[in-house]
């Protein structure tokens, strides 16, 4: 028995034909049930997502009611903090220009009242500042706001600017 090469090309069309059909078929449902089960997984990664969303804003809106209000902007905190009884509190060691701004929009404006934090006050700080806790206790502002407002500012540069000289 003999092909020719037409009934050899039209045995590869068939089994070419034939090939396609059955993986058509058979793989069908397989990858239908995959794609449902990744959009499932895709569902529940999103709820998991905006839950944790929730959480996270309603944990800051608890911060924002234990912390009050912020006061007006940056630019009204800084400027003529002398001229209004405000203390320069980049003077205590630990306390940057943008921690001033913060202390101020929270209402903290002279050295005796960042002498008068109790443990409360600090960590409502430390989390507005986005600083670890015990961080405030650690670098003494308070020691350093009482020397300040003593005017002790000489035993006030002698202990605490040698300390940021060596940092």
């Amino acid at each position: 028995m003999s092909f020719t090469p037409n009934d050899i090309a039209l045995l590869l069309i068939v089994l070419l034909i034939g090939l396609v059909l059955g993986l058509i078929l058979s793989g069908r449902a397989k990858y239908r049930r995959l794609w449902r089960d990744e959009q499932a997984a895709h569902r529940q990664t999103i709820q998991e997502h905006d839950r944790r969303i929730a959480a996270a804003n309603e944990r800051i809106a608890e911060l924002e009611r234990q912390s009050g209000p912020i006061g007006p902007g940056t630019a009204a905190a800084v400027a003529g903090a002398a001229a209004h009884g405000r203390d320069d509190l980049t003077r205590i060691r630990g306390i940057s220009d943008q921690d001033e701004i913060a202390l101020n929009e929270a209402g903290y404006h002279r050295y005796s009242q960042i002498a008068a934090l109790n443990g409360e006050q600090e960590a409502l700080l430390e989390g507005r500042l986005g600083r670890k806790p015990g961080s405030i206790q650690r670098e003494e502002w308070r020691e350093q706001a009482r020397l300040l407002d003593s005017g002790k500012v000489d035993e006030h540069g002698r202990l605490y600017e040698r300390l940021r000289a060596d940092r």
